[in-house]
């Protein structure tokens, strides 16, 4: 009997927690969920509580598909933005492990500039 292993992508910012599982090659999404479409209030979309709803139906629909093991990738905005992720990822991880899948490895793949454009702010900085 072998497991079936997929990943388990979580995009958190800010504003917004988005876990979107596909196979092992990243080409065939198995499901995708998002802060926005668990809660109805915009200012939640971001919270802790829609990243773990968002984080155990996305689970849930991936283990009716077959999928027993996943690997999680933590992206954070990146770029000139924040570097670390938003207040959803650790419960969406924590969720995805409650629901019975079991958890590879856990990776951060923020994307961080290697001297690219300018910053957004002007020559004397940010006004303030």
């Amino acid at each position: 009997m072998s497991e079936k292993k997929g990943i388990a992508h979580i995009h958190s910012s800010e504003n917004n927690t988005i876990i979107h599982i596909t196979d092992l090659t990243g080409a065939e999404t198995l499901s995708r969920y998002s802060g926005g479409m668990v809660t109805d209030k915009d200012r939640d979309k971001g919270t802790s509580f829609a990243a773990m709803q968002a984080a155990k139906k996305a689970s849930n629909e991936a283990r009716a598909k077959g999928i027993d093991k996943v690997d999680i990738r933590v992206r954070a905005p990146g770029g000139h933005g924040s570097k670390s992720p938003g207040s959803g990822a650790q419960p969406a991880i924590r969720a995805i492990a409650r629901t019975g899948l079991r958890i590879g490895k856990i990776e951060d793949i923020t994307p961080i500039p290697h001297d690219s454009t300018r910053r957004p702010g002007g020559k004397r900085g940010k006004r303030v």
